[in-house]
């Protein structure tokens, strides 16, 4: 389930028919084809044919050139004159097979790298312990494991939960970004027929939350540190008297000096927000809080490599400059909801957080109960995109279940989503970059300041930082660097974890840094990047040698497909952005039991959030098993089954793909020489075979994506349109490719937002764009026609040689944007979002 208003279009790789043929006439693809309410089919290997919706974009033909340019991004099948020059004289040698094996399967699903090699001649492919990959793996035609349930309505989410005798929640929230709590008086609520229970900071005094660091209050008893802040909560019959039960609760602040800027809060005379941080609880087992310069810093890091200041002195030119971005809001389409019951002396938690054992946790060692006394349970989850990992309703609903003796639901207004949840940081980079006469990155220096808002709890890593943020210029060769970054306390809104956390902040800033540099020396900005990308063996900015993709390829990839060497009119432009995003490591079991009906049910502790988690477990359960998918269910196991880490940080692919892998080729293993339709008919009507594997994902790898975006600036008014756009991704052997196809076009998207509108701006500490017709979310209209190119060493650490890719494209979109824009006009834009003010604001400076 995507985010409000829309998904992305599916322009960019179109389906087509072999019998085109560029040249003939200059007119539209659409009116050159028959209109099938937007359905176009296209065979694959003869068998399975595929439906896929084209975009409408009135492209052109324009010769020879342009319609094979166009049937290669389509997947359609090319002419023999194509193949031969494409291949060359070896290549000609190799194409001598049966013609069944010369089809080109459809962009999206095609294989790649070895793989796909082999798969093109024939060859049956090979997983990496020499095993054949089953056939169907990807020839055939996806169907999302959920989408009938989705589609249909019969899906059931948190808030659709029915619970004899729940009662509704309602919370008092701070109007002052920084206040001490004078008195809270709730005798009127109390006194309200329905009212159930009335709790304050005193019936919690000491208890606070947080993913590692637990310094969120359960319910404030001193202080309040942010608009937003909760200071009393109610438990009643039905949302309606909860509401007027909040309003008849009258506290008295005193309010207090407000720290709003991220430098306001370092200055040596700044008032400390947290000065009981050293007896905040930092969870058990990871460590302890690494110490920081500053009481307002939530997390510090200085890390450095090779002799930086010697290579600055070695510099013939050295570049400055600073970039800032906003906070951003995750956007879910279902907002957060929990219930929370006593049974017995088990506590049952239903929740849309996206990861149960991790909350169970929480949960734990916030009310000081064993961890075997919570159970948690996601349910069905309609969108999360990082800012489900914290919750902090459940913690009070506790309380409220426990006061009453009956279950307690809360459901969050989206309003309060906007205005007290935990969105992307805002941010503040300054970057100083050393070069040689040609252009050579020497040196490279970087401050990053992360506003982290009242409480350091929706960071769950150990350095309290988002880690993206920290290492500017990645997948860039850097001899030497040092890098500085922090996370601040302020009275703002609590910053937390979103989509490829502080990557977005990062690479804008440093893709734009670049764009800049090359300017300044005279060299075109896809060469400055063609000296400067890692290639294997070199040092990036991390210190440690490049082992990932191949990012120059990439590069030149989305340049030949954007055509980036042709003549534009004037006011168009083309801007060139590198993302690099590590893939997730982490430990989960899952089990597998096939039942005398030939049935084969796939138990994990994973939820789906939307991006086909359950889907790409079927698959390659399926796939090793050399079964129907359709044979192979997916049941979602609560806090009571074998741990798992969540959704999150890149990790499903690798670590749920490699344990449902395991666990296939476990239960095949039991199966000998019989297949599983023969094991199950031997099966009693009672019996069931069983076999589980815990897979721990450990190796370091990369996906990486390059982004070339075409567009056009209104040098009157300074409004920008996005014209086109090509991804040339890697995220190494495709299993789920609608899904993969979706993730990247979602990805996309969200990064168009956080270029063109997004933008949760502050005004004293409160959220301005209390609703969505405030806060600007791209829709439909704004999408481009949308290319993705897939090209893979075939080397990832993924069951099958895949990556992750939910998180690898949108953080390069902001910055490809940003330097189109300045290659469009001549305007160049610090700050995001690029509205049409801020380009008409540069064009006219002094």
């Amino acid at each position: 389930m995507g985010r409000p208003h829309g998904s992305p279009g599916r322009g960019g790789l179109r389906s087509g028919s072999a019998r085109y043929r560029a040249g003939r006439r200059r007119r539209s693809w659409d009116a050159r084809r028959p209109r099938r309410s937007g359905q176009a089919r296209a065979r694959r290997d003869g068998r399975d044919r595929i439906a896929r919706r084209g975009r409408r974009d009135g492209a052109t033909a324009r010769g020879r050139r342009g319609s094979a340019d166009r049937r290669r991004g389509a997947g359609v099948r090319r002419s023999h004159r194509e193949r031969r020059r494409a291949d060359g004289p070896e290549g000609r040698q190799r194409r001598r097979h049966p013609r069944s094996h010369r089809r080109a399967r459809p962009a999206a699903h095609r294989a790649s790298g070895r793989q796909g090699a082999r798969r093109i001649r024939g060859v049956p492919p090979r997983d990496g312990r020499g095993a054949l990959i089953h056939p169907d793996l990807l020839d055939r035609p996806e169907r999302r494991i959920d989408g009938d349930d989705k589609t249909t309505g019969a899906a059931r989410y948190t808030a659709d939960l029915v619970v004899p005798r729940v009662l509704e929640a309602g919370f008092v929230r701070s109007p002052y970004p920084h206040a001490r709590i004078v008195s809270i008086d709730a005798e009127r609520a109390r006194a309200l027929d329905g009212v159930r229970t009335v709790l304050t900071g005193a019936d919690v005094r000491g208890q606070r939350l947080g993913r590692r660091l637990q310094d969120w209050p359960v319910l404030c008893w001193d202080r309040v540190l942010f608009i937003g802040d909760r200071v009393a909560a109610v438990a009643a019959d039905t949302r309606e008297i909860a509401e007027e039960a909040v309003r008849l609760i009258s506290v008295e602040y005193e309010e207090l000096p407000a720290l709003l800027d991220v430098e306001e809060a370092l200055r040596g005379d700044a008032p400390v927000l947290h000065p009981d941080a050293a007896s905040y609880r930092f969870l058990e087992g990871r460590g302890e809080r690494p110490p920081v310069p500053h009481p307002n810093h939530q997390g510090h890091v200085a890390e450095s490599h090779g002799d930086v200041d010697a290579a600055f002195a070695r510099a013939a030119r050295i570049f400055e400059h600073e970039f800032t971005t906003p906070r951003i809001h995750q956007a879910a389409l279902e907002p957060r909801a929990a219930i929370v019951w006593l049974e017995g002396d088990r506590v049952r938690v239903v929740s849309t957080n996206k990861a149960p054992f991790n909350l169970r946790d929480q949960m734990a060692a916030t009310l000081g109960l064993a961890k075997e006394r919570v159970v948690v349970d996601n349910g069905t989850i309609g969108g999360d995109f990082g800012g489900k990992g914290l919750s902090t309703d459940e913690f009070v609903l506790y309380h409220l279940a426990k006061a009453t003796g009956r279950p307690v639901r809360a459901i969050t207004r989206y309003s309060d989503e906007l205005t007290t949840t935990n969105p992307r940081h805002s941010s503040r980079i300054r970057l100083r970059t050393g070069v040689d006469a040609d252009g050579r990155i020497l040196a490279h220096e970087s401050h990053a300041l992360f506003d982290g808002g009242a409480y350091a709890a929706g960071k769950p890593t150990v350095r309290l930082l988002v880690e993206g943020g920290v290492s500017t210029l990645e997948g860039y060769r850097v001899p030497a660097a040092r890098h500085e970054a922090a996370t601040v306390y302020t009275n703002n809104v609590p910053g937390g974890h979103m989509r490829a956390p502080g990557q977005p902040q990062n690479v804008f800033a440093s893709e734009s840094h670049l764009d800049l540099i090359a300017r300044e020396l005279g060299i075109a900005p896809l060469e400055m990047r063609r000296r400067n990308i890692a290639r294997a063996g070199d040092l990036t900015t991390t210190g440690e040698p490049w082992h990932g993709p191949d990012l120059g390829a990439l590069l030149d990839r989305a340049a030949d497909e954007i055509r980036a060497e042709k003549a534009r009119p004037a006011g168009h432009g083309i801007g060139f952005a590198v993302g690099v995003r590590h893939v997730g490591r982490g430990s989960t079991t899952i089990s597998l039991r096939l039942g005398p009906d030939g049935t084969v049910e796939a138990r994990t502790g994973v939820g789906d959030q939307g991006g086909g988690q359950h889907t790409l477990i079927q698959r390659i359960v399926a796939a090793t098993l050399e079964i129907d998918p359709a044979k192979v269910r997916v049941r979602r196991l609560s806090t009571e089954g074998p741990q798992d880490p969540g959704i999150g940080g890149s990790r499903v692919t690798p670590v749920h793909g490699g344990a449902a892998l395991a666990a296939a080729r476990a239960l095949k293993d039991k199966l000998g020489v019989r297949s599983v339709a023969e094991a199950a008919r031997a099966l009693a009507a009672d019996e069931a075979l069983e076999a589980s594997a815990t897979f721990d994902a450990t190796a370091v790898d990369h996906g990486a994506c390059a982004h070339a975006i075409e567009v056009a600036v209104d040098a009157e008014t300074g409004a920008v349109r996005v014209l086109s756009a090509v991804l040339a991704v890697d995220v190494g052997q495709v299993i789920n490719p609608v899904g993969l196809r979706g993730q990247l076009e979602g990805g996309f998207v969200y990064g168009l937002g956080m270029a063109l509108t997004e933008d949760l701006a502050l005004e004293d500490g409160r959220v301005r764009a209390a609703n969505l017709g405030d806060y600007k979310l791209p829709t439909i209209a704004d999408v481009p026609p949308l290319r993705i190119v897939h090209l893979s060493d075939g080397h990832g650490v993924g069951p099958y040689g895949a990556r992750s890719a939910g998180e690898l494209v949108n953080p390069g979109v902001p910055a490809a944007v940003a330097n189109a824009v300045q290659d469009a006009s001549g305007a160049r834009v610090h700050t995001l979002p690029i509205t049409a003010e801020r380009v008409w604001r540069v064009l006219r400076a002094p």
